[in-house]
């Protein structure tokens, strides 16, 4: 797979992508990869289960109720 490399980044937008990585759950590296997949190609950058419950706010009651479906029967 082909790499990319850039120079010459100020240090503001590096720590901004830091932050941004972290509070998603991924690192720099995937981070970037899902900004630049966003900016050219439009897709929307994905949100793992990790991020989604990192953004409930604190005090707010969450609850996950399981289903109850248990799958269907697999004979081996």
């Amino acid at each position: 797979m082909p790499q990319l490399l850039v120079r010459n980044v100020e240090r503001r937008i590096v720590t901004a992508l830091r932050a941004r990585a972290v509070s998603r759950g991924r690192s720099s590296e995937a981070e970037h990869r899902a900004i630049l997949e966003h900016a050219l190609l439009g897709a929307p950058p994905e949100q793992d289960f990790k991020a989604f419950l990192k953004s409930i706010p604190p005090g707010v009651d969450f609850k996950v109720r399981r289903s109850r479906d248990r799958g269907r029967p697999v004979r081996l």
